[in-house]
């Protein structure tokens, strides 16, 4: 009799740790953040969900909302492309580990100049971008584009309206560039645009304004400006060519990234590659180091360990640029800080 309790006791226990088992699988997670990532992370949670039967649900919010949101402990996961420093990440007991990588670019509304046709250097970017180079055919940009007839209209600056990672990358590359447009505008997620400037909501916003503007020039991620169809520049690099946006020149710029940091989130501006993008960046997942609910904290890892080992095509298709394969054991092994 005893023996058949504890058969019975066993038997009860296995089931129980079965049903948790399969409530952790099944936990459906929230994440908001950054919109750069929004197409690839929808993309992966729809083909999760199919393959697993778990939900996720992402909010493109931008980056500011993301880590405000992951900080306030109202999602699961956080999306920035501003990664948090090691001291902010120990102080807030997060995880953070990279995605995705892409590059940011810029695009332009300028009728009969053929798209990756207009030359830009830094500095020539810097000074349309803080507002000291109000119209197309100014001299400057003229010297770099001999040839390509330039039309007499006046800039308009298309930026982000809401707190952004896209913004805090763009704008910490044209700061390397010059020391003015630092000073002027300076280097975050949210920036003192000049007056010839107008905003738009998330990337989708930038792009919008952009197209509906002539004479415009703005900066989206370069899955947007693909998904748009956009006219983009091309833009000297720090090897000195000029070069147009493409997967290919992103994976150039963080070929030889160094990972192996806190946060892993090497600064992969202005690279010194023949072919680099100069404006490269990955996007960033926060987690909390100790959660308050164990099947949400697994939600986390499972989903974006199934996504890096099964959706980097998805990614690719999209216009994103997959993190090579030795970082994504860096990552998963970072993930298991996610407790």
């Amino acid at each position: 009799m005893h023996t058949l309790n504890k058969l019975a006791q066993s038997t009860l226990a296995a089931a129980m740790g079965l049903a948790f088992s399969v409530s952790v699988l099944a936990a459906d997670i929230t994440g908001a953040g950054a919109t750069f990532p929004y197409a690839v992370y929808t993309k992966w949670a729809e083909a999760y969900q199919s393959a697993t039967g778990s939900k996720v649900n992402y909010q493109g919010i931008g980056s500011s909302g993301g880590i405000k949101q992951i900080k306030a402990k109202t999602v699961d996961f956080g999306g920035t492309d501003a990664p948090l420093s090691e001291s902010e990440l120990t102080q807030s007991n997060l995880v953070q580990v990279p995605t995705v990588m892409g590059g940011v670019t810029i695009v332009v509304n300028l009728p009969g100049i053929e798209s990756g046709k207009l030359k830009l250097d830094g500095v020539t970017a810097a000074n349309i971008f803080r507002g000291a180079i109000p119209k197309w055919n100014d001299p400057a940009i003229a010297k770099l584009n001999p040839g390509v007839s330039l039309p007499d209209l006046p800039i308009t600056i298309s930026h982000r309206s809401d707190g952004s990672g896209t913004t805090y990358v763009f704008t910490n590359y044209l700061a390397k560039q010059s020391m003015a447009f630092k000073r002027d505008v300076g280097a975050d997620k949210t920036v003192n645009w000049p007056s010839n400037a107008v905003g738009g909501k998330g990337n989708p916003g930038v792009a919008a304004n952009v197209q509906k503007i002539k004479g415009a020039i703005g900066y989206v991620d370069i899955a947007d400006a693909m998904k748009n169809n956009m006219d983009f520049v091309a833009l000297k690099n720090r090897a000195g060519n000029y070069v147009v946006p493409s997967q290919e020149a992103v994976a150039d710029a963080a070929a030889g990234a160094n990972f192996h940091v806190k946060g892993m989130a090497p600064d992969l501006l202005d690279q010194t590659s023949k072919n680099a993008w100069p404006i490269t960046s990955a996007t960033f997942v926060l987690a909390y180091e100790k959660g308050s609910d164990p099947a949400r904290q697994k939600g986390v890892v499972d989903f974006f360990s199934w996504s890096l080992n099964n959706g980097q095509k998805m990614a690719e298709e999209l216009g994103f640029v997959a993190l090579p394969p030795n970082v994504v054991k860096m990552v998963e092994a970072e993930m298991q800080n996610i407790k």
